[in-house]
Protein backbone atom coordinates (compact mmCIF):
# COMPACT_ATOMS: atom_id res chain seq x y z
CA UNK A 1 0.00 0.00 0.00
CA UNK A 2 1.33 3.92 -1.06
CA UNK A 3 1.72 6.48 1.40
CA UNK A 4 -0.87 7.95 -0.47
CA UNK A 5 -3.41 5.43 0.09
CA UNK A 6 -2.13 5.03 3.75
CA UNK A 7 -3.17 8.69 4.55
CA UNK A 8 -6.54 7.70 3.11
CA UNK A 9 -7.58 5.67 6.08
CA UNK A 10 -8.11 5.55 9.56
CA UNK A 11 -5.73 5.21 12.60
CA UNK A 12 -6.94 1.64 13.41
CA UNK A 13 -6.54 0.90 9.52
CA UNK A 14 -2.93 2.50 9.23
CA UNK A 15 -2.32 -0.01 12.11
CA UNK A 16 -3.72 -2.68 10.36
CA UNK A 17 -2.29 -2.50 7.08
CA UNK A 18 1.23 -1.87 8.71
CA UNK A 19 1.07 -5.08 11.04
CA UNK A 20 -0.77 -7.40 8.68
CA UNK A 21 1.26 -10.83 7.55
CA UNK A 22 2.27 -10.68 3.98
CA UNK A 23 1.44 -14.08 2.46
CA UNK A 24 3.57 -15.17 -0.64
CA UNK A 25 1.21 -16.36 -3.62
CA UNK A 26 2.62 -19.85 -4.57
CA UNK A 27 0.16 -21.38 -7.43
CA UNK A 28 -2.77 -19.54 -9.01
CA UNK A 29 -5.20 -20.12 -11.79
CA UNK A 30 -8.17 -20.07 -12.48
CA UNK A 31 -9.48 -22.67 -9.63
CA UNK A 32 -6.76 -22.29 -7.18
CA UNK A 33 -5.21 -20.16 -5.08
CA UNK A 34 -2.11 -21.25 -2.68
CA UNK A 35 0.18 -19.43 -0.53
CA UNK A 36 2.71 -19.87 2.23
CA UNK A 37 1.32 -19.48 5.38
CA UNK A 38 3.08 -17.86 8.00
CA UNK A 39 3.26 -20.00 11.58
CA UNK A 40 1.01 -18.00 14.11
CA UNK A 41 -1.76 -17.30 11.65
CA UNK A 42 -5.20 -18.66 11.62
CA UNK A 43 -6.61 -19.78 8.49
CA UNK A 44 -10.34 -18.61 9.59
CA UNK A 45 -11.97 -16.71 12.77
CA UNK A 46 -11.65 -19.35 15.77
CA UNK A 47 -13.07 -19.32 19.57
CA UNK A 48 -9.76 -19.72 20.26
CA UNK A 49 -8.43 -16.58 20.20
CA UNK A 50 -11.64 -13.94 20.05
CA UNK A 51 -8.90 -10.97 19.86
CA UNK A 52 -6.78 -11.82 17.13
CA UNK A 53 -7.82 -9.86 14.12
CA UNK A 54 -5.64 -11.45 11.00
CA UNK A 55 -6.82 -14.82 9.59
CA UNK A 56 -5.05 -16.34 5.85
CA UNK A 57 -8.33 -16.43 4.76
CA UNK A 58 -9.56 -12.78 4.65
CA UNK A 59 -5.47 -11.71 3.91
CA UNK A 60 -6.36 -14.52 0.60
CA UNK A 61 -9.25 -12.35 -0.41
CA UNK A 62 -7.90 -8.84 -0.16
CA UNK A 63 -4.95 -10.32 -2.05
CA UNK A 64 -6.12 -11.80 -4.85
CA UNK A 65 -9.65 -9.66 -5.04
CA UNK A 66 -12.03 -12.27 -4.92
CA UNK A 67 -13.55 -14.45 -2.15
CA UNK A 68 -12.11 -17.92 -1.42
CA UNK A 69 -12.84 -21.15 0.41
CA UNK A 70 -10.68 -23.53 2.32
CA UNK A 71 -10.44 -26.55 1.26
CA UNK A 72 -8.43 -27.90 3.99
CA UNK A 73 -6.68 -26.37 7.37
CA UNK A 74 -3.38 -25.53 9.35
CA UNK A 75 -3.06 -25.27 12.06
CA UNK A 76 -2.22 -21.83 13.58
CA UNK A 77 1.63 -22.54 14.88
CA UNK A 78 2.30 -24.62 11.54
CA UNK A 79 3.47 -22.84 8.75
CA UNK A 80 3.59 -23.81 5.25
CA UNK A 81 1.12 -24.64 1.71
CA UNK A 82 -2.47 -23.61 2.37
CA UNK A 83 -4.93 -24.11 -0.51
CA UNK A 84 -7.75 -22.46 -1.36
CA UNK A 85 -10.60 -22.97 -4.12
CA UNK A 86 -11.55 -19.83 -5.80
CA UNK A 87 -15.50 -21.39 -6.46
CA UNK A 88 -18.07 -23.27 -4.28
CA UNK A 89 -18.09 -25.76 -6.80
CA UNK A 90 -14.11 -26.37 -6.62
CA UNK A 91 -14.35 -26.06 -2.67
CA UNK A 92 -16.44 -28.99 -2.58
CA UNK A 93 -14.83 -31.42 -5.42
CA UNK A 94 -11.49 -30.63 -3.40
CA UNK A 95 -12.87 -30.77 0.02
CA UNK A 96 -13.85 -34.07 -0.59
CA UNK A 97 -10.89 -35.27 -2.15
CA UNK A 98 -9.22 -34.22 1.21
CA UNK A 99 -12.03 -35.85 3.04
CA UNK A 100 -11.65 -39.18 1.41
CA UNK A 101 -7.96 -39.16 0.98
CA UNK A 102 -6.94 -42.57 3.08
CA UNK A 103 -3.66 -43.80 2.38
CA UNK A 104 -2.55 -40.44 0.76
CA UNK A 105 -4.00 -41.81 -2.86
CA UNK A 106 -5.20 -39.13 -4.55
CA UNK A 107 -3.24 -35.97 -2.34
CA UNK A 108 0.34 -36.51 -0.93
CA UNK A 109 1.24 -33.86 2.00
CA UNK A 110 4.96 -33.42 3.11
CA UNK A 111 5.90 -32.03 6.57
CA UNK A 112 9.22 -31.33 8.14
CA UNK A 113 9.88 -31.24 11.82
CA UNK A 114 12.50 -30.23 13.78
CA UNK A 115 12.11 -33.31 16.52
CA UNK A 116 13.37 -33.89 20.72
CA UNK A 117 15.89 -36.57 19.86
CA UNK A 118 17.66 -39.19 17.69
CA UNK A 119 14.88 -40.66 16.10
CA UNK A 120 16.56 -42.78 13.43
CA UNK A 121 15.39 -44.52 10.27
CA UNK A 122 12.00 -44.69 9.00
CA UNK A 123 8.56 -46.39 9.37
CA UNK A 124 5.21 -45.89 9.46
CA UNK A 125 2.91 -44.61 12.62
CA UNK A 126 0.36 -47.00 12.92
CA UNK A 127 -1.44 -45.50 16.22
CA UNK A 128 -5.03 -44.80 16.36
CA UNK A 129 -6.10 -41.09 17.83
CA UNK A 130 -9.25 -40.09 19.13
CA UNK A 131 -10.69 -37.09 18.70
CA UNK A 132 -9.15 -34.12 19.94
CA UNK A 133 -11.04 -31.91 22.60
CA UNK A 134 -10.09 -28.59 23.46
CA UNK A 135 -10.03 -26.75 26.71
CA UNK A 136 -12.22 -24.53 25.45
CA UNK A 137 -15.01 -26.94 24.53
CA UNK A 138 -16.51 -28.27 21.30
CA UNK A 139 -20.04 -29.24 20.73
CA UNK A 140 -18.82 -31.29 17.45
CA UNK A 141 -16.41 -33.37 19.41
CA UNK A 142 -18.06 -36.96 20.73
CA UNK A 143 -15.91 -37.76 23.77
CA UNK A 144 -17.29 -41.35 23.66
CA UNK A 145 -16.35 -41.93 19.78
CA UNK A 146 -13.99 -44.70 19.47
CA UNK A 147 -10.40 -43.72 18.05
CA UNK A 148 -9.84 -43.34 14.71
CA UNK A 149 -7.29 -45.17 12.42
CA UNK A 150 -4.47 -42.59 12.01
CA UNK A 151 -1.47 -43.18 10.13
CA UNK A 152 1.49 -41.32 9.20
CA UNK A 153 4.95 -42.35 7.83
CA UNK A 154 7.92 -41.09 8.84
CA UNK A 155 12.05 -40.85 7.23
CA UNK A 156 14.88 -39.86 9.69
CA UNK A 157 17.19 -37.02 7.50
CA UNK A 158 19.37 -35.37 9.91
CA UNK A 159 20.70 -35.73 13.57
CA UNK A 160 22.33 -33.55 15.85
CA UNK A 161 23.88 -33.36 19.42
CA UNK A 162 24.64 -29.91 21.07
CA UNK A 163 27.22 -30.40 24.51
CA UNK A 164 24.65 -29.29 26.82
CA UNK A 165 23.61 -30.81 29.79
CA UNK A 166 19.38 -30.33 30.15
CA UNK A 167 17.56 -32.06 32.68
CA UNK A 168 18.93 -35.73 33.31
CA UNK A 169 20.21 -35.80 30.21
CA UNK A 170 23.84 -34.41 29.00
CA UNK A 171 23.13 -33.46 25.68
CA UNK A 172 20.40 -32.06 24.02
CA UNK A 173 19.58 -34.04 21.10
CA UNK A 174 17.62 -33.10 17.81
CA UNK A 175 15.97 -34.83 14.46
CA UNK A 176 14.59 -33.81 11.40
CA UNK A 177 12.12 -35.72 10.33
CA UNK A 178 10.17 -36.13 6.65
CA UNK A 179 6.16 -36.92 7.31
CA UNK A 180 3.45 -38.34 5.11
CA UNK A 181 0.60 -37.99 6.53
CA UNK A 182 -1.73 -41.34 5.13
CA UNK A 183 -4.83 -39.66 7.08
CA UNK A 184 -5.91 -36.52 8.53
CA UNK A 185 -6.64 -36.95 11.97
CA UNK A 186 -6.65 -33.13 13.88
CA UNK A 187 -3.00 -32.99 15.34
CA UNK A 188 -1.99 -35.91 14.22
CA UNK A 189 2.03 -35.22 13.23
CA UNK A 190 2.27 -33.98 16.90
CA UNK A 191 0.03 -36.46 18.50
CA UNK A 192 2.37 -39.18 16.64
CA UNK A 193 5.55 -37.72 17.33
CA UNK A 194 4.69 -37.18 20.93
CA UNK A 195 3.63 -40.98 21.29
CA UNK A 196 6.84 -42.25 19.75
CA UNK A 197 8.40 -39.95 22.30
CA UNK A 198 10.11 -37.53 19.65
CA UNK A 199 7.62 -34.49 20.48
CA UNK A 200 8.33 -31.66 17.89
CA UNK A 201 10.11 -28.70 19.43
CA UNK A 202 8.01 -25.47 20.25
CA UNK A 203 4.69 -28.00 20.74
CA UNK A 204 3.19 -26.59 23.83
CA UNK A 205 0.53 -28.97 23.47
CA UNK A 206 2.50 -32.25 23.36
CA UNK A 207 6.07 -30.72 23.63
CA UNK A 208 9.00 -31.19 26.32
CA UNK A 209 8.49 -28.28 29.03
CA UNK A 210 12.15 -28.13 28.92
CA UNK A 211 13.56 -28.55 25.69
CA UNK A 212 11.13 -25.48 24.40
CA UNK A 213 12.29 -23.21 26.75
CA UNK A 214 15.93 -24.12 25.96
CA UNK A 215 15.36 -24.15 22.34
CA UNK A 216 14.01 -20.16 22.54
CA UNK A 217 17.04 -19.35 24.67
CA UNK A 218 19.57 -20.87 22.06
CA UNK A 219 18.20 -20.24 18.78
CA UNK A 220 16.38 -16.94 19.78
CA UNK A 221 12.58 -17.53 19.09
CA UNK A 222 9.44 -19.07 19.85
CA UNK A 223 7.81 -21.12 17.38
CA UNK A 224 6.33 -24.69 16.48
CA UNK A 225 9.07 -25.95 14.25
CA UNK A 226 6.77 -28.01 11.80
CA UNK A 227 6.26 -27.05 8.37
CA UNK A 228 3.72 -28.12 5.39
CA UNK A 229 6.38 -28.42 2.94
CA UNK A 230 4.86 -29.90 0.17
CA UNK A 231 1.45 -30.74 -1.00
CA UNK A 232 1.17 -32.54 -4.31
CA UNK A 233 -2.17 -33.74 -6.42
CA UNK A 234 -4.40 -34.22 -9.31
CA UNK A 235 -5.95 -30.83 -10.58
CA UNK A 236 -9.96 -31.84 -10.68
CA UNK A 237 -10.69 -30.01 -13.75
CA UNK A 238 -7.42 -30.06 -15.70
CA UNK A 239 -6.31 -33.26 -14.44
CA UNK A 240 -2.65 -31.86 -14.11
CA UNK A 241 -0.69 -33.33 -11.27
CA UNK A 242 -0.08 -30.15 -9.56
CA UNK A 243 3.30 -30.29 -6.60
CA UNK A 244 3.30 -26.52 -4.90
CA UNK A 245 6.32 -26.38 -2.21
CA UNK A 246 7.21 -23.58 -0.24
CA UNK A 247 11.30 -23.17 0.83
CA UNK A 248 11.86 -23.16 4.37
CA UNK A 249 12.25 -19.50 6.14
CA UNK A 250 15.01 -17.54 8.04
CA UNK A 251 14.10 -19.41 11.07
CA UNK A 252 14.22 -23.16 9.96
CA UNK A 253 17.74 -21.67 7.97
CA UNK A 254 19.47 -20.41 11.36
CA UNK A 255 18.32 -23.86 13.17
CA UNK A 256 20.25 -25.77 9.84
CA UNK A 257 23.00 -23.42 10.26
CA UNK A 258 23.64 -23.59 13.77
CA UNK A 259 23.04 -27.58 13.66
CA UNK A 260 25.63 -27.75 11.18
CA UNK A 261 22.99 -29.36 8.74
CA UNK A 262 23.15 -28.68 4.85
CA UNK A 263 19.41 -28.96 3.64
Amino acid sequence: MTSEELTSLTAEEIEYERNKPQLTILYQDEYLVAVNKPAGLFVHRSFMDKDEIYFALQLVRDLVGQYVYPVHRLDRPTSGVLLFALTKEMAQKLGQAFSENEGGKSIQKTYYALTRGHLLGEELIDYPLKEKLDKLGDKNVNPDKPAQEAQTYYYSMKTATLPVALGKYSSVRYSLIKLLPQTGRRHQLRRHLSHLRHPIIGDINYGDNKQNPFFIEHFGFKRLMLIAKELAFTHPITGENIIISVPFDEQWLQVFKLLDWQV
